[in-house]
């Protein structure tokens, strides 16, 4: 165990080392003034004098005095914990945060670094409206959910959403499919089944040559079935959102930018 005094008679930062990994642990409040200087002198000796290769801390998600500690010391947030500390009015949830020895900590790229692990993210997804020399729009039935769905999916981390597009059609279909870069709508998804809120890219392929029809056919796990249907028949297999969003496509009677698919 590696203690570190804050400058504070009544206030212990203690570091536990197991190996080469080590455990922040704190005194309940109140804390000093000096908090994030504390934190951040006991983080250093933990990793330079001790060869701790990794810090880890936990903090309820309501404590901000240490949580902005933390930030300042560059710790970055790995995730949240449900119900993860008792209260006396009940269970809190926490913060999960790490230091690494190998972090750039008290530098531009280093903030930015622990910005980036504690700023929102959103899901993205990217979807491809393809229709054949009929007018029929292809969709895709799945083995997960009743509804169908367009080509594509969501968008891999350090993916733009047309490249995402281009992959997921591919898995999807078996071929590759010539997608314009520019989407035709975007729109922005409120949290639904269980989903937090998504930004979803839709991009018009245009109409699909027949050889191209000939040889789709249901490339991944996750697809049962392609099916080509008549427009006025899309909303009896697809969600009201998706319905909303492909008429508006359809019809191009609709802004490029919508909400639920609705204009904003």
């Amino acid at each position: 165990m590696v203690d570190d005094e804050s400058g504070s008679e009544d206030f212990r930062i203690q570091v536990e080392v197991v190996d080469d990994s080590g455990r922040l642990l704190l005194d309940d409040p109140p804390y000093p003034e000096g908090l994030t200087r504390a934190i951040s002198l006991a983080s250093d000796d933990a990793i330079i004098g001790h060869d701790v290769r990794r810090l880890e801390a936990r903090v309820a998600v309501d404590d901000d005095e240490v949580i902005h500690a933390l930030h300042h010391a560059g710790y970055r947030r790995e995730g949240r914990l449900r119900q993860a500390r008792v209260r006396e009015n009940g269970w809190i949830d926490e913060y999960i945060y790490s230091r690494l020895a190998t972090d750039e900590i008290y530098t531009r790229t280093g903030h930015t670094g622990m910005l980036d692990s504690v700023l929102p993210t959103k899901r993205v997804i990217s979807h491809v409206l393809l229709r054949d020399d009929a007018g029929r729009v292809l969709m895709c039935e799945t083995t997960y959910k009743p509804d169908w769905e367009l080509p594509g999916g969501v968008v891999e981390p350090i993916e733009s959403p047309h490249a995402g597009a281009v992959r997921e059609c591919r898995e999807e279909l078996g071929t590759p499919l010539d997608i314009p870069g520019t989407p035709s709508l975007i729109d922005w998804m409120p949290p639904a089944l269980g989903w937090s809120d998504a930004i979803e890219f839709i991009y018009d392929a245009g109409v699909a040559e027949p050889s191209l029809v000939k040889v789709m056919h249901p490339a991944d796990s996750e697809i049962s079935r392609l099916h080509w249907v008549e427009p006025q028949l899309i909303p009896d297999h697809v969600t009201a959102l998706s319905a909303r969003r492909i008429e508006a496509i359809l019809s191009d009677c609709m802004p490029r930018a919508t909400e639920n698919g609705f204009p904003v």
